[in-house]
């Protein structure tokens, strides 16, 4: 299958934060991306920082997007075959996402495999769409110069403010928005735990779970551009089998 009709889901594999709060992917943040991907007729993938199942969190069956994705049994299958960057080809792929959960500012940032694969895949042109605390994932990212791909670029991640909220501001190892703009990023905050998504070329990061549908939406539209089909977020897809 040619790398526009497959995308990559990136997630966390760390199961608890420091303290033994429990932590893994926040799943609406990759159930919106893999409902968009499968409803405009993409294969998608997953891929971490370990092999196999990813441990998950965030996780609620009342939303039908994150309850398709816990009963598919195809998703349940490419989960458990989750992979290392190191052994994708960023040719492959032709839209990136990056979901978060807490987790995903330890490991995704620590893992030179995968700053070297979103490296070579956003210097192809690839369209890469990071969200919460994923956005932590372009950190050590860098650009064809040498230079961090986040520098001089518009973005937006988790908050101090949604931090605090929360109760995690001790917790985390470091605030988003400090190490972006220690990075040359030009950061953007919005309301706390309202959608906000900021669009820069190939790159798009949403700032909270609230903002999954928005950044998928404009994710897919960069990569095809076309939106996505009429209440893509709320019906059950025709999915790969």
């Amino acid at each position: 299958m040619s790398a526009r009709g497959r995308g990559l889901i990136v997630l966390t594999s760390v199961e608890r934060l420091p303290g033994g709060r429990p932590a893994g992917f926040w799943l609406p943040e990759a159930a919106y991306p893999w409902l968009a991907l499968v409803s405009s007729g993409w294969d998608y993938g997953f891929v971490s920082t370990r092999p196999g199942t990813p441990p998950m969190g965030g996780v609620d069956r009342s939303d039908p997007p994150q309850r398709m994705f816990l009963e598919d049994p195809l998703v349940r299958r490419r989960l458990a075959e989750t992979v290392t960057p190191d052994l994708l080809d960023p040719a492959d792929f032709g839209v990136v996402f990056v979901a978060g959960g807490h987790g995903a500012v330890e490991d995704l940032p620590a893992d030179p495999r995968l700053a070297r694969f979103l490296g070579d895949f956003t210097s192809r042109g690839g369209v890469l769409a990071a969200i919460c605390h994923g956005v932590g994932a372009l950190l050590p990212v860098l650009a064809r110069d040498g230079q961090p791909f986040v520098a001089g670029r518009r973005v937006t991640a988790f908050t101090q403010a949604e931090e605090r909220a929360v109760g995690l501001d001790a917790v985390v190892p470091y605030f988003l928005d400090e190490e972006l703009e220690r990075r040359g990023a030009r950061y953007e905050a919005g309301e706390p735990f309202r959608g906000h998504v900021v669009v820069d070329g190939n790159l798009v990061t949403g700032q909270n779970p609230a903002s999954a549908v928005a950044l998928v939406a404009r994710a897919m539209e960069l990569v095809t551009g076309e939106p996505l089909p009429e209440g893509w977020s709320k019906r059950a897809p025709s999915v790969f089998r």
